[in-house]
């Protein structure tokens, strides 16, 4: 029977990840270091906060596992690459695959990609003096278990997924638009709304780290994991209200106004969802698909189950004061 540990395993991706590997009737344990586990009696637990490197080594310690999935990071502290090393090195002895997720951010600095170009493996990663922690954290912990394998064998990969959604998403993403759609809002766009986008869903994530782990070639590799082609805005607007039966009502605004009158990215009131007008990188799955057999679900169908999942969950009223000020400033224009 695989042991596998998973760093995290509570929330979204691990929740998805721990559900397939108990499917697979693998033995599982939860590195983490919250109280809820909604796998409870299902999987063992480490209570420990892995950004903690003396806390990891000693939580770990006499424990041996044959794949290990970390897709923890701490949005309020960062994750670096020093604290991955400390998890890696600890649970080293008798490893199979440590999987780690990273993120598409790692190919920061952003740059327009000219039309129909979409970023391989290959492309440069953030630089180590980033000003953004995020895609530093993540570029220097890549660089770093990439060194690990070169010089000791190793055997990490890593996944670099662009946006997540799906059932359970904890971010203000899928759901703003559904809020506003069966609200009949109008929906603010930010300029003509033709920045592009690329989504992957949470559970194909989780069936790449799977595959990432079973298939002996992929030590040493990173991997693209999205839908592909990318979207616009625009089209996503129309995706979600397709799913929905709802029909979208975009309204454009300068981005510049947008900000100027407090609209945020990383922190309420949202414009256009939790960090959904990000300057754009595309990236190619190509490698993933051939290595892997990654197959990603139609943009559609996962809409569907997110749409699905969001359905069953009870709503809030929003407060679209902010909104109606920008609209009624778009009016006076």
């Amino acid at each position: 029977m695989t042991r596998s540990l998973v760093i995290g395993g509570t929330l979204f991706i691990g929740r998805a990840l721990v559900r397939r590997l108990l499917e697979r009737g693998e033995q599982v344990t939860l590195l983490h270091r919250g109280r809820l586990n909604p796998f409870a009696g299902k999987t063992g637990e480490i209570h420990c906060d892995r950004n903690d490197v003396a806390a990891v080594r000693k939580a770990v310690a006499g424990r041996r596992f044959d794949v290990v999935y970390d897709n923890v990071y701490d949005w309020q502290r960062g994750t670096t690459g020093e604290q991955v090393e400390a998890a890696a090195a600890a649970v080293a002895d008798g490893l199979r695959r440590y999987v780690f997720v990273s993120s598409v951010a790692v190919y920061r600095p952003y740059q327009p990609n000219r039309p129909g170009e979409s970023l391989s493996e290959e492309a440069p990663l953030a630089a180590a003096d980033d000003p953004d922690d995020y895609p530093r954290n993540k570029a220097s912990t890549e660089r770093m278990l990439f060194r690990l394998h070169a010089e000791r064998g190793f055997p990490a990969v890593t996944l670099r997924p662009p946006y997540v959604y799906g059932p359970e998403n904890p971010f203000y993403r899928e759901a703003f638009f559904w809020d506003r759609l069966l609200d009949d809002r109008p929906i603010l766009v930010p300029e003509d709304g033709s920045r592009l986008m690329q989504f992957v869903l949470a559970d194909d994530v989780a069936r790449a780290a799977i595959a990432a782990a079973d298939t002996e070639t992929a030590a040493g590799r990173a991997y693209n994991v999205c839908n592909d082609p990318p979207i616009t805005q625009l089209e996503l607007l129309e995706a979600l209200a397709k799913v929905a039966h709802r029909q979208a009502r975009p309204v454009h605004v300068p981005r510049r106004r947008l900000l100027e009158m407090g609209g945020g990215l990383f922190a309420p009131p949202y414009y256009f969802a939790q960090y959904f007008d990000m300057p754009p990188i595309t990236e190619s799955n190509a490698r993933a698909r051939r290595e892997l057999g990654f197959e990603p679900t139609s943009f559609e169908e996962g809409l569907s189950r997110a749409f699905e999942w969001y359905g069953r969950q009870e709503r809030l009223p929003v407060d679209y004061a902010w909104e109606d000020r920008v609209l009624e400033s778009v009016a006076g224009s």
